[in-house]
């Protein structure tokens, strides 16, 4: 574990801008912001504030972990950006960790045994990602499928437990802290570090389309 801690966590995924610093399992600096369309703002500022906190800089970390998606496109794309930046600043190790199995992980902690959960975001007005997962001990399982659907496919999952925002749940929530960000990384991401990651994409899993606007 001490490989890739101290470790930098980034979570862009949602509305959600969290950063997490661990210097080992139990011990982190976490800082989160919620507003929406201000990660670009609040990214390197909340790193900024927490290796002051933490008294950890930049050319001491060991790896940075960073939330792959699905998700919003726009804060995916700031959230790799700058772990791309400083990775390759600094020559160490990125750590692609999937964001739904991240927050199915921080789920999975809170759940009873054997419990069936799904995790649907919205993807846009008519589709969402789903993906569905099992507890078990204080770890989960995936099913195996992260997919595309239309909205009115939930109607058949409207008597299970479903996570996301999407979730009938006000409570439920939509993507990881980035803490748990970090904690997939130390216990599934020592064998995904990646050097090489100039070709690195977030899992949009549906293609990114501009929209364009006419004018007049």
């Amino acid at each position: 574990m001490n490989e890739i801690t101290p470790i930098l966590a980034i979570e862009t995924s949602d509305k959600i801008c969290s950063v997490c610093l661990m210097t080992n399992s139990n011990d982190f600096y976490l800082i989160e912001t919620n507003q929406a369309h201000s990660h670009s703002e609040k990214l390197f500022e909340q790193i900024e504030i927490i290796q002051h906190h933490s008294g950890i800089k930049l050319n001491e970390l060991r790896s940075i972990a960073v939330s792959m998606g699905p998700g919003s496109f726009t804060g995916l794309r700031i959230g790799l950006s700058a772990a791309k930046g400083i990775v390759e600043g600094l020559k160490i190790p990125l750590i692609p960790v999937p964001t739904f199995e991240a927050l199915a992980f921080q789920i999975s902690l809170f759940l009873p045994q054997s419990t069936e959960f799904y995790i649907v975001n919205r993807a846009n007005k008519d589709e969402c990602y789903f993906a569905k997962f099992f507890v078990k001990g204080n770890n989960y399982i995936f099913d195996g499928e992260l997919k595309l659907i239309s909205q009115s496919e939930l109607n058949q999952y409207e008597d299970c437990l479903i996570f996301g925002n999407l979730s009938k749940n006000p409570f439920a929530v939509a993507s990881p802290s980035a803490e748990y960000v970090a904690r997939w990384a130390l216990n599934f991401g020592i064998d995904k570090l990646l050097f090489d990651v100039d070709f690195l994409e977030p899992n949009y899993i549906k293609d990114f389309i501009v929209k364009e606007t006419k004018n007049d």
